[in-house]
């Protein structure tokens, strides 16, 4: 079944990523997977369209805020906006999640070239994120939910699971979208872990982990060597309850939060 957009739809644009969900039963499937309860505050990204626009605007919200980078989309669901709504002409990319007050449901159909670092940042800087529901590459869902040990296990695994807990939702195929993209998509399921389990200090997490991915394949001594001394590496190793013959992909988000803090 495909879904009635919400404004008329112009054609997508290839510079901004965009491939337009046109499956009703999709779109519901998402709002239900966002478990709104009345007074929420619910953010969608890239809306177009409008598509789950439609589905969110009946939802029992207090403040339902669109953030838009095309013009045209923005302007016309401004046009249309609901008392308690907001359209914001920009880019996610640029957005401060971290000046964000109250809790936020977070949701959107992400453009492929822009995912990952996208949710990098809302997990790591939102600091009221209650849950998030994004629709993203099949590939990339796989990366964040793959556990240690696993090939698909890597630094945007390991730091988005510092944050929260990851859940598959369901496959989408090519065929809901216009125009169709050559890969499967996936709906993913983030929920916030307690804080005392988040990493203390972001940015050595993030510089570790830049520092270990990259020679995923090397001994852990070997790759922290060349960056740190040998005492220095053997000593945060030991302490973290880490074999220095491991291999990044091995190691738990916590032993990862152990050594960056150690290291550096």
């Amino acid at each position: 079944m495909r879904a009635m957009d919400l404004v008329q739809a112009e054609k997508a644009k290839k510079s901004l990523g965009q491939h337009f969900l046109r499956d009703e039963s999709v779109v519901r499937r998402i709002a239900a997977l966002l478990q709104a309860e009345k007074g929420d505050q619910i953010l969608e990204i890239g809306p177009g369209p409008g598509a789950l626009t439609a589905m969110l605007r009946p939802l029992p919200w207090r403040r339902l805020v669109l953030i838009e980078k095309d013009d045209y989309y923005a302007g016309e669901h401004r046009r249309l906006a609901l008392p308690g709504m907001e359209v914001i002409s920009g880019d996610a990319m640029l957005h401060p999640w971290q000046q964000m007050q109250g809790l936020w449901i977070i949701t959107g159909n992400l453009p492929y070239n822009i995912a990952s670092p996208l949710m990098w940042d809302i997990v790591s800087r939102t600091p009221g994120l209650k849950r998030a529901v994004f629709m993203i590459q099949k590939e990339v869902a796989e990366r964040i939910l793959a556990p240690a040990g696993s090939k698909s296990y890597g630094a945007l695994s390991v730091w988005i699971q510092s944050y929260c807990t990851a859940a598959k939702g369901f496959i989408v195929p090519p065929s809901c979208f216009s125009p169709p993209p050559k890969v499967d998509s996936e709906v993913i399921v983030l929920m916030p872990i307690e804080s005392q389990r988040r990493p203390a200090q972001p940015e050595r997490l993030s510089s570790l982990l830049k520092i270990c991915f990259q020679q995923r394949r090397k001994q852990l001594q070997a790759i922290l060597r060349k960056r740190f001394s040998e005492n220095a590496v053997l000593s945060a190793l030991e302490r973290a309850g880490v074999d220095p013959s491991q291999r990044p992909e091995t190691l738990l988000p916590h032993q990862f939060h152990a050594l960056a803090d150690l290291l550096f």
